[in-house]
């Protein structure tokens, strides 16, 4: 039974130019690609808890083999692109005092209305 999933446009942009490089259908590429993700994971040269203690910082990098640093780096990517805690309240506070929140798409300095403190 077929299934729908929502991928990014990113990726499915990556998944349509290389499927029309391996004359592979959109489906036939992630499919492909899928099995190569699976078989990498089973294989002896991957470890996910080895990537899962570099991504917290208790084992370093260099003790990764090549394919888990392909997977950390791009696990890595995602975790930066996203705030943590602590740079949400930061901004929040800064906006709460009508400093500088962050740049519109001209580059320029775009400031929140202060709002007073109760």
């Amino acid at each position: 039974m077929a299934q729908s999933v929502k991928l990014s446009d990113d990726l499915m942009n990556l998944v349509r130019r290389e499927s029309e490089l391996q004359s592979r259908s959109v489906a036939g590429q992630i499919t492909h690609w899928v099995r190569i993700g699976r078989a990498i994971e089973k294989s002896g040269n991957f470890d996910h808890a080895r990537i899962a203690a570099a991504l917290a910082g208790e084992i370093g990098t260099t003790e990764l083999t090549d394919e888990e640093k392909d997977v950390w780096l791009e696990n890595f990517t995602v975790m930066m692109a996203r705030p943590g805690p602590e740079e949400e309240a930061f901004f929040a506070r800064r906006r709460q005092l009508g400093l500088g929140v962050g740049l519109d798409v001209a580059g320029n300095l775009v400031r929140a209305e202060a709002k007073p403190e109760a």
